[in-house]
């Protein structure tokens, strides 16, 4: 029955949340924002909440517990994690935490085009990226320090991984942006249309 019920970050959240107690949508994702979990799921577009709770419930993942209504505030539906909710959650953050998954992210895709434009051309746009994840690294470390007093590490854990890979990425753009500056990383079309030449002689000679 969960067998077309695909495993991703923001259903994962949704199925934690609903083990503490039954929840409604919006009161879903106001948690996951009180609670900093924006930093690692998407939960800006409720739309996508929507359908992803819809996909849990259709899975037998989850089940509606109630439907509460109030003058105030439009009817809602209120979900329950399933037993079999609880022991699929189990898998998926067993299989999250022990295999890396091929993921596509837009920046080494670009990385691998960036021989498109010259090397005088991409070092002040890693310059500007490096410039965004310096500040993004900032604020969060900002936002880390203010939610951590009296909470135990294992809260916030994710956000420490967050700021290491913030670290690590903005110290590897500024050794690439130093070898740009002093030409060590350097590339022409010359180069390049030598090195396609040469590529098609191998694989003629296949």
């Amino acid at each position: 029955m969960t067998a077309s019920v695909k495993s991703s970050p923001l259903g994962l959240a949704v199925l934690a949340l609903l083990h503490h107690r039954p929840l409604h949508p919006y009161g879903i994702q106001q948690l996951l924002k009180q609670w900093g979990k924006e930093q690692v799921v998407n939960v800006g577009q409720r739309a996508g909440l929507y359908r992803t709770i819809e996909r849990l419930r259709a899975g037998g993942l989850i089940a509606v517990r109630q439907t509460e209504r109030d003058q105030q505030y439009p009817e809602r539906t209120v979900y329950e994690v399933t037993e079999e909710g609880r022991a699929v959650t189990r898998e998926w953050l067993e299989e999250m935490l022990a295999a890396p998954k091929a993921e596509f992210p837009v920046f080494p895709a670009a990385l691998s085009n960036m021989l498109l434009l010259s090397p005088d051309e991409v070092a002040p746009i890693l310059e500007r990226r490096a410039g965004h994840i310096a500040t993004q690294r900032a604020e969060l470390a900002r936002q880390t320090a203010e939610a951590a007093a009296g909470l135990p590490r294992i809260t916030l854990i994710e956000n420490e991984y967050l700021l290491a890979v913030l670290d690590a990425e903005e110290r590897w753009l500024r050794g690439v942006i130093g070898d740009l500056r002093d030409g060590s990383l350097t590339w022409s079309p010359e180069m390049l249309a030598a090195l396609q030449e040469a590529s098609a002689s191998d694989s003629s000679a296949i």
